[in-house]
């Protein structure tokens, strides 16, 4: 069936799109005469394609694709011969999209500015039959409409919510008084300082901005919102699977206010805006599930740049292999945990998840018969089944200080944030050889770094072959898509990568790589969710007996590698053999091999 060219300006109606999809063939034909029978007064409001995809009708053609609204937009742009268009709020510029058209005009034809450039606006629509909008916007416009079909829930949605945005903004402005001019030198941002404070933080309009804000940055599955002052305008950006994306450019009063209004809530110092600040806040996701965030500022040339690192409720949850964990990986580590009494060290750079790890393993140790204690700065989450002590050095509560405290308190296992000096290390080392187990982070590239970088620090040799019971390096590493990723064969670009990650080692060639698509449940970014990459090396005696006062690091890798100990790379080329990652995302975080490493297979 052609879509209705000579039918004139129309909404789509009902009956109108079933008859279409029927003869396209692309519902079943009898459950879709029935239900168009049931329908054949309806003259609702909701969307025709709305209201299909709430029947769950699949296609009657392989591979019996289900018809959710997406499918019924992405055939709707077919029929109508136009554009599909998936509107990705990240990619959206929020101020020029909404100087377009009114929210009322955008509402009457179900229709929402998406993109705008030099010479043409594009818009997207729900109802790509209904365009006599188009000769009076063009000519207002000057310039070019390229019309796309978007979801209609999508359209809707975003009508509300890009405009309500922009309004908050607007009217934030319009309180304080402030044009949303920019800072051409200092002097201004110090007269831009004085004006501020004309915007109210507690304002409505703030207030609104600030929860939108969280709203949409859960929605995303960003673990860090970053709002940063600039010259002109601030920046708000989100932080996905490691990834930065800009969200929204802010008029800097604005961003001025919506910061006081984020200290107000962190119970921080409003006033101060000269040294860096922490605090954290509780709130909840649009399901009800409440979610911490902590706070962190620090003044900048133009301002307090302020992120919140938002804290997943179900982290502490996950078992091993959600992490990322082979089954061989998993024992090893349970096998190391499970000593009664020593240090087991985690390393990485920030970022790399050893928190994560370190939480979710205390989760799992802490049972009603033990005494868990943590020694932190900051706290990062507040967990019920252990007992959590947060360093302040301003008062002399430092590491050192605290882990003697904690000695005191009949602990069995000790947490420690971070092993950063000798005096640390040295009251870490007395709780291991006092009988409590030990778990602390290092920033080292690799496992076997750890024990020079102690010794580094001034420990004795004796004291880490008498006391260290492991080490594991973690990465992490974006996963593709389920739903989008794609086998296809090795190619000579393929075969020189793989070459390259896992050289010297031996390693057997996969037969097929997966690569990134990109689709609505990834965002069209192809990867979805983080797993870790894990280096375990577990102190054996023939380890002990290479740690000396000048213990040669190419030996002691070396021998550890021999002993069974996977380098993270080569960790990485697993996990890219079994279709989870691909090579190019191992290569960014893990560090090269060193030669003379056994072959793997």
């Amino acid at each position: 069936m052609k879509a209705p060219s000579s039918a004139g300006e129309h909404r789509l109606t009902l009956q109108e799109v079933i008859d279409a999809l029927i003869a396209a063939g692309m519902v079943p034909r009898e459950e879709a005469l029935r239900f168009r029978q049931e329908r054949r007064y309806y003259r609702g409001q909701t969307h025709p394609l709305v209201v299909i995809a709430e029947q769950r009708w699949k296609s009657p053609e392989p591979p019996h694709r289900l018809l959710d609204l997406n499918a019924l937009t992405e055939w709707l742009a077919q029929w109508a011969g136009l554009p599909y268009y998936h509107i990705d709020p990240l990619k959206v510029n929020l101020s020029a999209v909404t100087e377009v058209m009114s929210s009322a005009y955008a509402t009457r034809f179900r229709i929402l500015p998406v993109e705008v450039r030099a010479s043409e606006v594009v818009i997207a629509t729900a109802e790509p039959f209904l365009r006599s909008w188009e000769a009076e916007l063009k000519p207002i416009l000057n310039k070019e409409i390229r019309l796309v079909v978007a979801n209609p829930e999508d359209i809707a949605r975003y009508q509300v919510e890009f405009y309500s945005m922009a309004k908050s903004i607007k009217g934030a402005l319009k309180r304080g008084d402030i044009a949303s001019t920019g800072i051409a030198n200092f002097e201004q941002l110090v007269e831009m300082g004085k004006a501020k404070a004309n915007i109210d933080a507690n304002d409505q309009h703030v207030v609104l901005i600030v929860d939108w804000l969280w709203q949409y940055a859960f929605e995303q599955r960003a673990s860090d919102i970053h709002i940063e002052p600039r010259r002109d305008m601030g920046v708000v950006r989100f932080r996905i699977d490691g990834v930065l994306h800009q969200v929204y450019q802010i008029p800097m009063p604005v961003l001025n206010a919506m910061t006081s209004r984020i200290k107000i809530l962190g119970r921080m110092d409003v006033v101060e805006k000269r040294r860096p600040q922490d605090g954290r806040i509780k709130t909840r996701q649009p399901n009800g599930e409440e979610v911490e965030l902590r706070l962190s500022t620090l003044p900048t040339a133009f301002g307090e740049k302020l992120v919140m690192r938002i804290f997943d409720p179900e982290v502490l949850v996950r078992d091993l292999a959600e992490l990322g964990f082979s089954p061989e990986d998993a024992e090893r580590w349970q096998g190391m945990t499970a000593k009664p009494n020593g240090i087991l060290l985690v390393t990485g750079p920030t970022g790399s998840g050893k928190t994560t790890t370190l939480y979710s393993t205390l989760k799992q140790l802490a049972t009603p018969e033990v005494n868990v204690c943590t020694l932190e700065d900051p706290i990062e989450m507040i967990e019920p089944a252990f007992n959590q002590v947060q360093v302040v050095p301003e008062i002399g509560m430092d590491f050192a200080t605290g882990i003697r405290a904690l000695m005191r308190q009949d602990p069995d296992i000790i947490m420690v944030g971070e092993i950063r000096d000798i005096e640390t290390a040295e009251m870490a080392i007395q709780a291991a050889l006092t009988g409590h187990l030990v778990l602390s982070t290092l920033h080292t590239n690799d496992a076997p770094t750890a024990i020079t970088r102690l010794l580094d620090l001034g420990v004795p040799p004796y004291l880490l072959q008498s006391t260290v019971v492991g080490v594991m390096a973690q990465r992490l590493v974006r996963t593709l898509c389920p739903h989008c990723k794609q086998p296809t064969p090795l190619d000579a670009e393929d075969e020189a990568l793989w070459h390259g990650l896992v050289s010297p080692w031996k390693a057997k060639k996969p037969s097929q790589l997966h690569r990134p698509i990109g689709c609505l449940e990834c965002r069209m970014t192809g990867y979805l969710g983080r797993l870790g990459l894990y280096e375990i090396m577990p102190m054996s005696s023939e380890l002990k007996a290479l740690i000396h006062a000048h213990t040669d690091l190419a030996a002691l890798r070396e021998r550890a590698m021999k002993l069974g100990m996977q380098p993270l790379r080569i960790a990485g080329a697993r996990k890219v053999a079994a279709g989870l990652t691909t090579i190019e995302e191992v290569l960014k975080v893990a560090p090269p091999l060193q030669e003379g490493a056994p072959s793997f297979q």
